[in-house]
Formats: structure tokens, sequence, C-alpha cells
């Protein structure tokens, strides 16, 4: 731990030739030792880490079972959405969405980001309460939002949809981009800047003396570290509790589908009150949509385990079709399923443990934290070296957890 003394991020080469703050610190950069920090886990959270440490000389090692962006962050409808948030992960979100319009620049590469609005969508009378409280949270919360009254006023923003529709709530700083581009983004990055990015080996138990990390055992050997980001989703649970860390979720798998590309006709992202279905078309023309979860019980995801069940990928089409008729005619050309570690509350787990030094969480997400990753990857540096962030995250401690039950629904949209 660098604490006690000024710290400096000294990049190598231009255009990084001067010292440069991060957050609100400064690092020291020292000497790389060996496997200084090592990430389980190649999603967006575990690659923005990789990224952040590696580009301020951090050395670290991040580690995948599977391939890039394979779990959650891959199967995602990739929502950057700053509406509709809890007031806890609100702040986060409109630090993530600062640093999305800045990212592929930021990156070196397209993630497709684009900043078309999000819309909520009142189907029926009963609806229009709660999406007018959604706008009147979000104006409350200094996010620009309207109501829009009538089928009218929605088509004037989105004409592709349903002519029957109440009413919708509009965020137009709201936006979608390309999940996995944005995954093979940060990790080119973070190996540019000399992080080494290792797929296809599963991490089997973490290290420590009985008081701090000291390695963590993997399926090609044992490698030594100071520090361990776990950002493992469903796979956490097997990481933390031989530490006697215990996060109590649930996992559940929820259909998607992509299709063909069409012409452009819908900019936002689309979701309902129930949480039970949100679609966007995507940069390249192709819809994404996905729908209700179910209860998943297997321990190990295979790709037949995740598959959504008949009447789960029926509920979804129905829904796409009813609230975007012209896709009615359009070819689905993919369907999977993907993954959900879901909290009591829905919000997720970031902290530094207390139990064991050197050892850094971030997971439960509940299906909405692809719009956070950056911020995520920039508070998992900070905690992972300094033991605390700028950044509000005392909502998300663990603690909080005990003794909660397990809600219904999750939002799927960001």
């Amino acid at each position: 731990m660098l604490t006690g003394q000024t710290r400096f991020a000294v990049d190598p080469g231009p255009p990084y030739d001067t010292p440069r703050p991060y957050g609100a610190v400064f690092w020291l950069r020292k000497a790389p030792s060996v496997s200084s920090t090592v990430i389980i886990g190649g999603g967006i959270s575990g690659t923005a880490a990789a990224w952040e440490l590696a580009r301020h000389g951090v050395n670290v090692t991040l580690l995948e079972r599977g391939e890039l962006a394979g779990m959650a962050s891959g199967w995602t409808l990739a929502g950057v959405r700053q509406s509709g948030r809890h007031p806890a992960e609100l702040p986060l979100a409109q630090a993530a969405v600062k640093r999305w319009e800045h990212l592929s620049e930021e990156l070196g590469a397209d993630v497709e980001y684009r900043q078309g609005g999000n819309l909520r969508l009142a189907l029926e009378p009963d609806d229009e309460a709660t999406i007018r409280q959604v706008v009147a949270d979000g104006n409350a919360a200094g996010i620009p939002m309207t109501y829009l009254a009538g089928a009218a006023e929605v088509h004037e923003i989105a004409p592709a949809l349903n002519p029957n529709l109440v009413g919708a709530s509009y965020c137009a700083t709201d936006g979608h981009a390309n999940p996995q581009r944005t995954v093979e983004a940060f990790a080119a990055a973070a190996r540019r800047s000399g992080a080494d990015i290792r797929t296809g080996v599963e991490v089997l138990g973490i290290v420590t003396d009985g008081r701090r990390v000291t390695g963590v055992t993997t399926s090609t050997g044992t490698l030594p570290c100071e520090r361990v980001i776990v950002a493992a989703g469903v796979y956490a649970p097997r990481l933390l509790d031989p530490l006697g860390i215990h996060i109590p979720f649930t996992v559940v798998v929820v259909p998607a589908i992509q299709t063909e590309a069409v012409a452009p006709m819908l900019g936002q992202v689309l979701g309902i009150p129930t949480g039970g279905f949100a679609g966007r078309q995507q940069a390249d023309g192709r819809f994404r949509l996905t729908g209700s979860s179910i209860p998943w019980s297997a321990t190990d995801h295979t790709a037949e385990n995740v598959m959504p069940t008949l009447s789960q990928l029926t509920a979804t089409l129905a829904w796409s079709t009813r609230l975007i008729p012209a896709l009615e005619k359009v070819r689905a050309t993919a369907i999977w399923g993907g993954l959900i570690d879901k909290t009591p509350d829905a919000l997720p787990v970031i902290e530094a443990t207390p139990e064991v030094d050197g050892l850094v969480v971030a997971t439960g997400f509940s299906g909405h934290g692809f719009c956070l990753g950056p911020i995520t990857g920039e508070i998992l540096a900070d905690l992972a070296m300094e033991g605390s962030t700028r950044h509000p995250i005392a909502p998300f401690a663990r603690a909080r957890l005990d003794g909660a039950s397990v809600p219904e629904d999750v939002t799927l949209h960001g």
C-alpha cells in the first residue's frame, strides 16, 4: 500500500510525458514487482481495472477462465443508462457517461457508443403513474428527462414503435455500446500498457497467509501476488466462500435474441415497467432483444444449460413484435442465454474486504453493471492500490446484505 506519501503516475513515452492525476490522487510508479496485482474475470469490470492499473505503471495480470466478454459483459443488452437508476448507483452512472462520451478516443478503438436516448414505455393506463415517477425522480436528481404523453409524442422520438402506447419516459443522454468491442478495447489498451492478459486460465483459489493475499492457484499453477481483484460475476462465491466471505446472491438466466441487420429505425434503448423486456438496434443494424429471467440451478455454465427456454423466447419475441411491429418479418440470426448475479437489493458489492488485506471485490451487478464499467475499473484500481476511492461506494458494502431477501425482478438494460 502506498499510503502516507505523495504519489505520481508517469506513463512512458508520448503523449504521457508529464505526471497526470489519477482521480483525486497521484500514484508513484514503482519498478514492477512479481505479479503485484491479479484480476480474476475478463468482463468489462476486470478489463477496465486492468487498463487503469497498467496505464499507471502497475504490474497487473488478468486471468479469465474462458474468453474475454464470455459471460455477462458479452451477452448483455449493453445499455449505458442514468435514468431509472437507484440513487446509490446514480453518481457512478453519471460519472460513467462522461467517460463513455470519450471512451473510443481514450482506448483507441471504436466501441460503438451511441447516445441515442432511453425510452421506458407506458403500455397501459396503469403504467403511467410509474413512468411519470421515473421522470420526476430523474429530474430531481439532475438528469434532464421528459414524459412523452401519448403515442404521438412517443412517435416524434421513435416512429417505429407501436401506435397504441400510452406514453414513455425519455432520457436523451442515455445510450448503448457494443459490449464485445468495449471489453476487447479495454483489454487491448491494457496490453499496450504492459498488462498480462491470459484467457483459458481458471483461478481455483485465492491464497492468503491468514491475514493478507499472497497469491492465486490456477489451472496452470500458482501465481504469487500482493493484491487480488475478484470481478468474476457468478463465479465469485466459489472463490470467496473458502475465505469466509459470503455474498448472498442468486443466479438467473436471461434470454437474448439477435436479428439480421435492417435499415436504421430505432436509436433508443427500450424498456418496460416490469423489466421483462428490453431492446435496441445496434450500430450495425441488428436488433438485440432481452426478456424475463428464470432461476439457474447449474454450478458451471455450458453452451446448453444457459440457453433460454421456449417460453422465454416466445415471450421475448411477442414483446418485440408488439412494440416494434416492423420486426414481424425480420429474421432472428442468433439466440443465447446470459447469467445474472442478483443480490437481494439489486445493487452490487464493491469493496476492499475487511477480512483479507489486498482483496478487492466487485460482483452482484444484478443485470445493470455494463454502463458502470469504466468507473468500476477506476474504483477497483483505487481500492487495490489505496484501499479507498473518491467515488461514493459506501452503499455497496457487503455488510448491508446481512439477512436480506432476493427480489423478483432485475433491470436488464444497462
